[in-house]
């Protein structure tokens, strides 16, 4: 049985990007922004629940989030909060996208996406 969850991880999102030596990273991708210092670091990765409890660890204040899924369940980090919820069930997505909209987060950005 895989416990593994998948996500990304925006770097700019961290406090520390060493933390992304301790996770299994599959994937990178760099935004195309024309001006380097607006280009996002998205690191595709794979981790256990353990991995992501930690990981929130390294979250920057503001208007940031992680979220990783297995099959259809989801699990949205915040620095301050974390949510579990269903991704068909969008009635269960509210508590996580009140939360996001209270810090600023855009509600097209809260969008919570899968492979």
């Amino acid at each position: 049985m895989n416990n593994k969850y998948r996500g990304t991880i925006i770097e700019e999102s961290l406090s520390d990007n060493r933390v992304l030596n301790n996770v299994e990273i599959t994937s990178l991708k760099i935004s195309e922004e024309e001006n380097p210092q607006d280009r996002w670091h998205l690191y595709t990765v794979s981790v256990s629940r353990e991995d992501i409890e930690k990981l929130s660890c390294f979250i920057k204040a503001g208007k940031w989030y992680m979220h990783f899924w297995k099959d259809r369940e989801i699990i949205a980090v915040f620095k301050d909060k974390v949510f579990d919820f269903n991704y068909d069930n969008k009635d269960s997505w509210k508590n996580a996208v009140d939360h996001g909209l209270s810090l600023g987060i855009p509600r097209e950005q809260l969008d919570f996406i899968i492979e």
